[in-house]
């Protein structure tokens, strides 16, 4: 009873653990990477890919005798103490063309990488030790503490958002996880000293009588292998799909990253708990109730990207999204669980877990993103998952044509609702299409509309313009879209080019929009992140080539580009710093701190202005550069515009320096900081409560 409720202890801490660490570490490295939603899910391909490494080790380790697993696992803990605190290193920062995904896999594997194989093997090995150590009735519920495991990863992903993110800095996360970490690796080891000890004598009672019963069950074939791994990959896959999709539309925040994920691991322990661990989904009719409105979820999902380009209101977007990746989860995770072996084998079921897991978040995290143009993963899985519904629509009406043969005909119907959808999604993603891209920042389309002096070409990130241009040689010198000559950066320039030459930086290229105000004289400096927008920039618009001088293009993070130019000795000396670095609809949080202002500030002449580009149709961001000029002693001064002109789009700039002229007063107001709203930091922000919902 004792090493059970050890056992059970330590294996909820593992979890817990094991999912706090994985937002305390991706919010701490997303400046360093551009801010953008690929940084959450390179970093779950990581997290997946460990997991697999430690079930790995649990399932060889298992098979060794027992002082030898003793004295091993020892030795991991040991070495995983030796790499603590879990600090990123500032030597992992990017530069320049540096491939974004490599960068952020090495980092991880150097500073967590032991301590979270570790925690990954604990729950597979330590329910090994139990099952030999219980009697064979009581072998079964050993799958309870795979449940048990998911209640305490859940616990640690509604902590974060909710009560570790609000109240500590990013430096006390890691050093807190870190003393946390030290008690996991003494309790584990003396569970591990335990059962170990327990297993060496080949005599009493329970364990001998255990191990005969267990050595009638036979190994599982490979089929059944390759039914779990299936079941394990489809999951993994639509979640990581899920939340790019929610993150990259919405805003790469740990509350989107969160939500999705506490949802597969609730689909755990769901189907892993209850009486003999028999969960919520075994039985056929448990499967119908559970198989239906999954289908119907999946075809609504389908729809949602359908339509209008997959841009759906968050409020409905994330409720639909999210319910639809339980569902399935339920589904897949319950059909698993109906297949899952007898405990001598549990190590092997694990690990077909964790390959499937991995080889989904590699699917659509690593290898997508070079070998597709745009999201096809998306549509795909859906329709993946209605196939596999068909599948358990089969098994829960047993082939016959009857009211017990409903699951079966919603399926048929579903697998065809999905794949009509996912073709109008295809077909709306290609009409008017002239060119696509995609890499580890998303995925970039250039499309061409309408005719003669009107024919316009755009670029679109996601699902979000980011400049358009007048294909007629009389008017693609003409500003459009968020820089028209009435918005904020445009009267901007407009003022401070009357006094001379100007030096202007650039956060953010799109199109080079923003260089249809150059003159001769004037010096253009444009930081951008992503290689793809460069070439498309120069390939599909004119904006460059067209300037009467031409601008110097710095690749590569602007944060980090200007601060390594202060290290130099380089400061710009910018009359105006015009800060436009969205990702579809989600802003880099790094862009928008007290110490980014402070990097812009450094840069700026003495009477120099920043010009942050607000436009957002999910994010108020007017409060938080309201705090932000505050603390630095300035002043804050919005100016909206609503122009008539169909080239033009309404837009939101807030200006920021030490004083305001009263010709740009005439066009805003003045941002008053909100009372009591807190101060975004590198170490602190919160773009959760900046939702518009």
């Amino acid at each position: 009873m004792l090493i059970t409720l050890a056992s059970g202890a330590t294996v909820v801490l593992s979890s817990f653990l094991l999912f706090l660490v994985q937002p305390i570490l991706a919010k701490q490295i997303l400046p360093w990477f551009g801010g953008s939603s690929a940084v959450w899910t390179v970093s779950m391909v990581f997290f997946q890919c460990a997991l697999l490494a430690g079930y790995l080790y649990a399932h060889w380790l298992q098979a060794r005798p027992p002082h030898m697993q003793r004295v091993v696992h020892l030795a991991l803990l040991a070495a995983a103490l030796l790499t603590l605190p879990i600090v990123p290193d500032a030597v992992y920062k990017p530069a320049g063309e540096a491939d974004a995904a490599r960068g952020i896999l090495a980092l991880l594997v150097v500073t967590v990488g032991l301590p979270y194989m570790s925690l990954a093997a604990t729950s597979p090995l330590l329910q090994r030790w139990l099952s030999q150590a219980v009697a064979p009735a009581q072998q079964p519920r050993v799958y309870r503490l795979f449940a048990w495991s998911n209640a305490g990863s859940l616990a640690a992903l509604l902590a974060y958002p909710f009560l570790v993110e609000p109240w500590f800095d990013s430096g006390v996360q890691s050093r807190a996880w870190s003393v946390a970490y030290g008690v996991f690796a003494l309790a584990c080891a003396g569970v591990a000293w335990r059962a170990t000890g327990a297993a060496l004598p080949a005599g009493a009672g329970a364990a001998t009588l255990g191990q005969a019963v267990q050595a009638a069950e036979p190994v599982p074939g490979l089929g059944r292998h390759a039914v779990w791994t299936l079941l394990a990959m489809l999951p993994s896959a639509l979640l990581l799909a899920v939340t790019t999709h929610m993150t990259q539309n919405v805003a790469s925040i740990p509350f989107l990253w969160i939500v999705p994920l506490a949802l597969y691991l609730l689909s755990f322990m769901l189907v892993f708990e209850g009486r003999g661990g028999r969960g919520w989904y075994l039985g056929p009719v448990a499967r119908r109730l559970w198989l239906l409105p999954t289908l119907a979820v999946t075809v609504a999902m389908a729809w949602a990207l359908s339509a209008s380009n997959g841009v759906l209101h968050i409020q409905y977007a994330i409720p639909l999204f999210a319910s639809g990746l339980f569902l399935v989860c339920m589904v897949c995770h319950g059909e698993m669980a109906a297949l899952r072996p007898a405990p001598q084998h549990l190590t092997r079921f694990y690990l077909c877990m964790a390959l499937g897991g991995a080889v989904g978040g590699l699917g659509v995290g690593l290898v997508a993103p070079r070998v597709l143009t745009a999201y096809w993963e998306l549509p795909g899985l859906l329709l993946a998952v209605t196939l596999v519904g068909l599948l358990a629509g089969w098994r829960a009406g047993l082939g016959r044509w009857s009211l017990r043969a409903l699951p079966l005909a919603a399926a048929l119907a579903a697998v065809g609702g999905v794949a009509w959808y996912g073709m109008e999604y295809v077909r709306a993603l290609h009409q008017g299409s002239i060119a696509s891209a995609r890499n580890t920042y998303g995925m970039l389309r250039v499309t061409q509309a309408g005719s003669g002096e009107d024919e316009v070409r755009r670029l679109l990130h996601g699902t979000i313009m980011h400049g358009e241009q007048y294909t007629a040689e009389d008017r693609r010198r003409l500003p459009t879209s968020y820089y028209g000559e009435t918005s904020g950066i445009g009267r901007l320039l407009a003022f401070k080019g009357e006094a001379g030459p100007l030096r202007v930086g650039s956060v953010g290229l799109g199109t080079g929009t923003l260089l249809s105000y150059a003159r001769s004289g004037d010096d253009y400096v444009v930081y951008e992140l992503d290689a793809q927008v460069v070439e498309a920039a120069r390939r599909w618009f004119r904006y460059i080539a067209d300037a009467p001088t031409a601008p110097q293009l710095r690749l590569g993070d602007a944060r980090l580009s200007l601060e390594r130019e202060l290290a130099e000795g380089r400061p710009g000396g910018y009359d105006v710093i015009a800060v436009d670095a969205f990702s579809s609809d989600s802003i880099p949080v790094h862009l928008l701190t007290r110490e980014a202002l402070g990097v812009y500030l450094a840069h700026l002449k003495p009477d120099g202005l920043v010009a942050f580009h607000i436009s957002n149709r999910y994010l108020d961001l007017s409060p938080v550069v309201a705090q932000l000029a505050q603390a630095h002693g300035l002043v804050a001064w919005q100016v909206d515009d609503s122009p008539v002109e169909d080239h033009l789009s309404f837009t939101s700039w807030v200006l920021v320096g030490r004083s305001i002229p009263d010709r740009l007063q005439e066009a805003g107001w003045l941002l008053a900081p909100t009372p009591g709203a807190p101060l975004w930091t590198d170490q602190y922000n919160n773009l959760f409560k900046t939702l518009k919902f």
